[in-house]
Order: structure tokens, then C-alpha cells, then sequence
């Protein structure tokens, strides 16, 4: 008898370890970053079919479309793709400053500087092997954001600057300098109806991925994140970063380089941004215009949150909001919504990532309460 109650506790505790209120406390925190951002998701998602339901729609109807204009056909995966590039990339520039408690809200800004900076680098270069000019606009673009999304965190460790009025208000300086160079200096003549640049040409385009209409931005996307992932968790200077992050007075008292930590992060924030921009003239426009300012870097802002600043946990959220974005087409089709119905969807989730924020830490039964 003794034995078989002691083989039915073991069986008991194999079955069902969660019960454990050790297990709670060892994972709750990472059952909370993936349960919180869901339900916001879902209430989200919740909200906006009866906002649809108000114009006489079927709220099924829409989560049926979609998700078929998102993920539905191998058409729909690539479109959705092609949208998460830009969005991984600007999601970083929100994300790393992070790290250092900065919140830095002008990736827009850092990506048309980049594109701009890339376009200047081909255009300067013409006559060279496009392996070399393809090189050169990656090094420019980074270059371009880096040093855009720097000029904030330096105004905020050097003037007492906030970074987020900075960063939002450099983006505005960006598109002025955009418009400016492109209507006047840079314009190509050739351009009437829509002032361009010239043409960086067809050889210097960086075309997709073999296979696939998904241009090598999604690469370029996938390696910044995983690098940054191991920059801020796996190495010295992410933890230092990290430390500065919790308590900048402590990492002064201890000797850590404060201020060379928030210029590197946000120049390596704002490069990742800036490549984005590189991308979109590479592989989409062939060219910079003021089509480049399609709010990529804004969206950017609600993957970071929703991704809780993890560089890993950005590129499943960049795929989930770029299949949003690409569905606004066939919502427009099948249910005579306007294309910019998408946009009011990202608001709305922006609202319920923010409000869910107060919730980390307040459940109970994940802290491993009975």
C-alpha cells in the first residue's frame, strides 16, 4: 500500500508540474510576456470588429479576410514579408536605447535619412561594380541613421534634452531635408508629376531572395535582430547597458561609460533604421521620393512595445503586423473598408499595449499564489 501511494504522488507531480507553485515563480515572468500582449492583441482585435459591426460589416467576416490577406496564400506570406522587413529594422531602433531606459521614437526620421544617405552613395558612385555600390549604400545608410538617431541621445546626456520630443521632432527636420534636396538639388529633371531622385540603376538594386518576391531587406532584418539579441544579452557591453538601464547613478558610481554606452546604442539603433531606409530604395523604389515616408518607423514603435524591446520577439511581431498591413487591399475589396481602416486597428492596439503595461507583475497565480 505504501508503495502504490507513493507511485501515485510521483505520477501526480509528472502530470501536472505547473501546479507546482516553483514553477510559477521560475516561469511566470515569461508566461506574462507572451499572455499580456496576446489578450491585448485579441481585446484589440475585439474592439475593432465592433467598430466594423457599427458600419454594418461581419466582424468574422474581416478576421476571415485578414487573416487570408496576411497568411492565407504563398502571394499573401510574401507581401507580408516584404512589409516585416522594415519594420524589424525599425522596431530595433526603438527597442536598443530601451535597454538604457530611452524611449526614441524617431526611427521614421533615421529611415529616410538612411534612404536619402544610400541614394547620395549610389549616385556618386555610378560606373562602379554594383557589388562595391551595393556596399557602399549599406555603409552610408547605417552611417546616415546612426548618426541621426546619436544627435538624440546627445542631446539628452549633453543639453538634458528628452529624447523622445528630440527623436520626434528630428523625424519632421528628416522629411524638410528630404523634400528639400528632392524637389531642389537632387531632383531629377525627368521627374514632372512626382519630384525624384535620379535612378541609383537596375544593376545596383539588391533584387529578393531567390525563389521569392521578398527582398533581401527581410535578411538584413532577421541578422540585426538576432546580432542585437546577442549584443544585449550575451555580451559585456549589453550588460552594461542593461545595468545603465536600471540605474544610470549606480552605473556612474561603478565606473561604467554612461555617456560612450547611450551614444553607441543609439547609433547602432539608428543604423538599424537607417539600413531599413537603404532597403526600400535598394530593393522597392529604385530611387528617393516621398513615398519612402509610408510610416514604417512609427509602426515600428508599436512592434518594439508589443514585442516587450526583445530583439528575438520583434520579428514575430513585425510578421503579425506586417500581414495587417498587407490585408488592408483585400479588406478595401471584399468589404468596402478604407485601406487606412489598418492604421485605426494599429491604434487601437497601440492603446491596449499601453493600458495591459500596468498588468505585468499584478497577476497573482503566475507568482505562484494558491
Amino acid at each position: 500500500m505504501t508503495t502504490e501511494a507513493a507511485d501515485s504522488t510521483d505520477a501526480v507531480g509528472t502530470i501536472a508540474p505547473a501546479a507546482d507553485p516553483g514553477f510559477l515563480q521560475r516561469h511566470g515572468g515569461t508566461i506574462e510576456y507572451v499572455l499580456i500582449p496576446g489578450a491585448a492583441l485579441v481585446g484589440a482585435l475585439a474592439v475593432f470588429g465592433i467598430f466594423v459591426a457599427m458600419f454594418g460589416k461581419n466582424p468574422l467576416d474581416l478576421y476571415f479576410y485578414m487573416y487570408y490577406g496576411a497568411f492565407g496564400t504563398w502571394f499573401s506570406w510574401q507581401n507580408t514579408l516584404t512589409r516585416a522587413a522594415p519594420l524589424i529594422l525599425t522596431a530595433l531602433c526603438t527597442a536598443l536605447p530601451a535597454q538604457l531606459g530611452m524611449v526614441i521614437i524617431g526611427g521614421e526620421g533615421a529611415l529616410l535619412i538612411g534612404a536619402l544617405s544610400a541614394t547620395s552613395a549610389a549616385l556618386a558612385l555610378q560606373g562602379l561594380p554594383p557589388f562595391v555600390v551595393q556596399i557602399a549604400m549599406i555603409c552610408a545608410g547605417v552611417i546616415g541613421g546612426g548618426l541621426w538617431i546619436m544627435l538624440s541621445g546627445g542631446l539628452r546626456q549633453y543639453r538634458g534634452v528628452n529624447e523622445t520630443i528630440s527623436s520626434l521632432l528630428l523625424v519632421y527636420i528628416a522629411l524638410a531635408i528630404l523634400n528639400h534636396l528632392v524637389e531642389g538639388l537632387m531632383r531629377d529633371p525627368a521627374s514632372l508629376n512626382k519630384p525624384s531622385t535620379r535612378e541609383i540603376g537596375a544593376a545596383n538594386m539588391i533584387g529578393s531572395i531567390p525563389g521569392t518576391d521578398v527582398h533581401w531587406g527581410l535578411v538584413f532584418g532577421l541578422i540585426a535582430a538576432i546580432a542585437s539579441y546577442i549584443l544585449i544579452y550575451h555580451t559585456v557591453f549589453g550588460f552594461a547597458a542593461r545595468v545603465a538601464g536600471g540605474n544610470i547613478r549606480a552605473a556612474k558610481i561603478v565606473g561604467l561609460g554612461v555617456d560612450k554606452l547611450i551614444l553607441t546604442v543609439c547609433f547602432l539603433a539608428g543604423g538599424a533604421a537607417g539600413l531599413a531606409g537603404m532597403a526600400e530604395v535598394a530593393a522597392v523604389q529604385g530611387r528617393t521620393n516621398a513615398n519612402l515616408a509610408a510610416g514604417y518607423g512609427f509602426t515600428g514603435i508599436l512592434v518594439a512595445f508589443l514585442a516587450r524591446q526583445n530583439p528575438l520577439a520583434i520579428i514575430p511581431v513585425a510578421i503579425l503586423l506586417g500581414g495587417i498591413s498587407a490585408s488592408g487591399g483585400l479588406l478595401q475589396r471584399r468589404l468596402g473598408l478604407p485601406d487606412a481602416s489598418v492604421l485605426v486597428l494599429q491604434g487601437i492596439i497601440f492603446v491596449f499595449v499601453l493600458a495591459s503595461d500596468a498588468l505585468y507583475g499584478r497577476i497573482g497565480f503566475l507568482k505562484g499564489k494558491s
